[in-house]
């Protein structure tokens, strides 16, 4: 029972929780014993993903409205009192165009990187009443297998591991932890699309897989689950790549 509830009575907040990713983090998160509130835009489906799912509540809201983050912050007090772990998760904003130039590609993850920056700093004065606060930033997926765009993927991996390692070091005195994962290419709702769509990618995507596989969402919420729990009290200011391992690129 203890192993099966490794995240009992703490409270966590992941963004993105409608579908993939984020919903899979949700549902582990819960079904480890944590209070979450998932959070994703009106225009997704995120009022009825969880339907009457125990231990994780919904709310919806405005993708450009910057008192969103106040109704965040706000609804985490009100319903869950308090905030241990973070995670975000955008893959919204995190599929921005493949670019091979890595200074016009930073131009364009910009918003993505400033979306997990200022949600980190909504919610950073609950966090740092935790006594043991996580913040987990999950990358943009196309970043590993991405057959276009290589160095514009890999400069928004760059970036995101940066910003990562100041906030372990500048939240670090607080008993805070920030990690990211890298994920590999993940079957979520949106990529199934992108591979129904063009097969050959699909296949690249598993030949580049040292697993001989696409990942699944729930495979990057077993490594949330991980940097979420007691087990990672000393890992802070680093990335874990979850990709099944990636071979050489031979074509």
């Amino acid at each position: 029972m203890a192993d099966a509830l490794r995240l009992y009575a703490l409270k966590g907040l992941v963004t993105g929780a409608a579908e993939g990713i984020g919903e899979a983090v949700a549902r582990t998160f819960a079904k480890h014993g944590a209070q979450v509130l998932a959070v994703d835009f009106r225009d997704s489906r995120i009022t009825t993903a969880f339907g009457k799912v125990q231990r994780i509540s919904t709310l919806a809201t405005d993708r450009n409205d910057r008192s969103a983050f106040d109704l965040m912050v706000g609804t985490v007090r009100e319903r869950l009192s308090g905030l241990d772990i973070l995670v975000n998760n955008f893959p919204d904003l995190a599929d921005f165009p493949a670019s091979h130039d890595e200074q016009e590609g930073s131009r364009t993850f910009q918003p993505w990187l400033e979306r997990i920056a200022a949600t980190t700093r909504s919610v950073l004065p609950l966090l740092k009443k935790s006594p043991a606060g996580r913040i987990i930033n999950v990358g943009a997926l196309r970043s590993t297998f991405g057959r276009h765009g290589d160095a514009g993927f890999a400069a928004a991996e760059k970036a995101l591991a940066e910003l990562t390692t100041s906030q372990a070091a500048d939240y670090g005195g607080f008993g805070i932890t920030a990690n990211y994962i890298q994920p590999g290419a993940i079957m979520t709702a949106s990529s199934r699309a992108i591979f129904e769509a063009d097969k050959s990618f699909r296949d690249y995507c598993i030949a580049r897989s040292a697993a001989k596989r696409l990942g699944e969402p729930v495979d990057i919420a077993k490594v949330a689950l991980f940097l979420a729990s007691d087990d990672s009290v000393f890992v802070s200011g680093t990335g874990i790549a979850a990709d099944g391992g990636v071979l050489p690129d031979t074509a």
